[in-house]
């Protein structure tokens, strides 16, 4: 049985402001825990008790302050070994934590976010067939039988997690590319071919991305187009449906303002009976188009889905430098880091790791750009980093490693996949926190990755970004972000603040009930 990852932690009396389990994000099947993430678990209870009633708090509240973040890292710690730069007295001061690890440091842009629920713009009946993702043939392939959560997937929920329970400053809003009604910007219906179960459409991101513009008066996000080069298919010719396909590019351009497209290979939604490869004579006819269109941004889910009956096998990156080396112009950015080895079983993942060197799939992207002289591929984290820092962070550390030592430090970006882990805060605590061991250093030719402010860090959380979508901010020489310090947004989180909000703690991804 699957339940989402709140409901099964307060049917087990946790809370954790980290979570204690592989949560899935509905594109891999998680397992049960295993014995260390059970022990972990367990700590996380006594000890968060225990420093709750020292402090003379109730354990709930506790959990939600700095202190039981630190609380979580320490048992981590404990079970796995020192992976979290972490000061057992940040366990009971929260001064010690704010000093050493102050916020709004430097400018983070999250490079993979979603909302699902379509039904909140009044544009569809709750409840309906209709927007519902879960309904793709992919999630059906992948077993899960599960329900729509109209609430924790919602725009205002999403707004709450990201921007005011996290120091995210921008995000990227993703969908999924599917068989959609075609709307304008304001999200009338156009006369068109008939296109449903759209869990999160172009035109509803763009509009998402002027509401949040509009209300803070900047720039805070960004949004995708959904069309992908197998999105209108031609049964009688058994061809790709060429004019339908162009015009529904020009409408995500030029109508929805989109900022990059969002391709998953191992999806259908022309219904053709097959996915594609980034590197096919479709795809090849979608780069021309796009080119005159101007947009030469491509994001790309990789990995994970291998899982999927039928169309995973197109999730492996093998046609990545295929698609770069002739399209020196595009720029593409690999969802999820091309993760197949996925942590199931961890120890596992990281035994083979230690044999061979080599993380599945993600290793041959790394290679790319040394095998293939190419500069126009990027990796990003969402969910790889998340699942495999709570799982094993030895092996979370080999695969930050592994991207920055293949990729180059420019050319890793970051992203969590969010809501599906609720607030990404405790994400990017866990990175700004991370150091890989001296001895994988010196073992795999690692660089380290430095303190909390460190260069290779700030690069991740927004340098990269900055450069791939051409953001300005005012502070043209660095990543902070005095541009944004004074607009709508900062004035809410201050008063966010003010109002001594706590994060919820709650994880909106899968996990088995047991």
């Amino acid at each position: 049985m699957w339940i989402p990852k709140f409901k099964r932690d307060e049917n087990k009396g946790v809370e954790s402001p980290i979570p204690t389990q592989v949560v899935s994000n509905e594109e891999i099947v998680p397992r049960p825990q295993n014995k260390k993430l059970k022990h972990v678990e367990h700590l996380i209870k006594e000890w968060g008790g225990e420093n709750a009633r020292k402090v003379g708090m109730e354990r709930r509240d506790f959990m939600r302050t700095s202190m039981g973040f630190a609380t979580a890292l320490l048992a981590m710690n404990h079970v796995h070994g020192n992976f979290w730069e972490v000061d057992p007295v940040e366990a009971f001061e929260p001064d010690a934590t704010q000093e050493k690890w102050p916020k709004g440091e430097y400018f983070i842009i999250d490079v993979q976010t979603h909302f699902t629920n379509a039904y909140d713009l009044g544009m569809e009946r709750r409840g309906s067939a209709e927007g519902g993702f879960r309904s793709y043939e992919f999630l059906k392939n992948m077993g899960f039988k599960l329900k729509a959560d109209a609430e924790a997937y919602s725009f205002s929920n999403f707004m709450k997690e990201i921007y005011l329970d996290s120091e995210t400053a921008m995000a990227v809003i993703s969908g999924v590319p599917s068989r959609e009604k075609l709307r304008d910007e304001s999200g009338k219906v156009l006369e068109g071919p008939a296109r449903s179960r759209a869990g999160l459409p172009s035109w509803l991101m763009s509009k998402r991305k002027k509401d949040i513009n509009d209300l803070t008066g900047t720039q805070r996000a960004l949004s995708q187009g959904n069309c992908a080069p197998n999105h209108y298919w031609d049964k009688v010719k058994n061809q790709p449906d060429l004019p339908a396909l162009y015009e529904q590019m020009e409408r995500e351009v030029k109508l929805y303002g989109i900022d990059s497209w969002k391709w998953y290979c191992h999806t259908d939604p022309g219904l053709s009976g097959n996915g594609f490869q980034i590197d096919d004579d479709m795809s090849a006819k979608f780069y021309e188009k796009s080119r005159q269109l101007g947009l030469r941004l491509v994001s790309v889910h990789k990995g994970f889905s291998y899982q999927s009956r039928t169309l995973g096998h197109l999730a492996n990156p093998k046609d990545v430098e295929k698609a770069a080396l002739p399209n020196p112009d595009f720029n593409f950015v690999i969802y999820h880091s091309a993760l197949r080895a996925f942590l199931e079983l961890p120890d596992k993942a990281w035994a083979e790791f230690e044999q061979t060197g080599r993380i599945q799939w993600a290793t041959d992207l790394a290679e790319i750009p040394q095998k293939f002289g190419v500069t126009n591929v990027y990796a990003e984290l969402g969910t790889s980093f998340a699942n495999s820092a709570v799982a094993h962070p030895k092996f979370c550390a080999a695969l930050v490693g592994t991207l920055i030592k293949g990729m180059g430090v420019d050319h890793v970006m970051w992203g969590t996949d969010s809501v599906w882990y609720g607030s990404p805060q405790w994400q990017i605590e866990a990175l700004r926190r991370l150091e890989i061991p001296e001895d994988m250093q010196k073992k795999y030719g690692f660089a380290p990755l430095g303190d909390a402010n460190s260069a290779t860090k700030q690069q991740i959380f927004g340098g990269n970004a900055i450069k791939f979508y051409k953001i300005r901010l005012k502070a043209a020489d660095n990543t902070r972000m005095p541009a944004y310090s004074e607009d709508r947004l900062a004035s809410l989180k201050n008063e966010y603040s003010l109002a001594a909000k706590q994060p919820s703690n709650l994880r909106y991804g899968y996990v088995r009930a047991a």
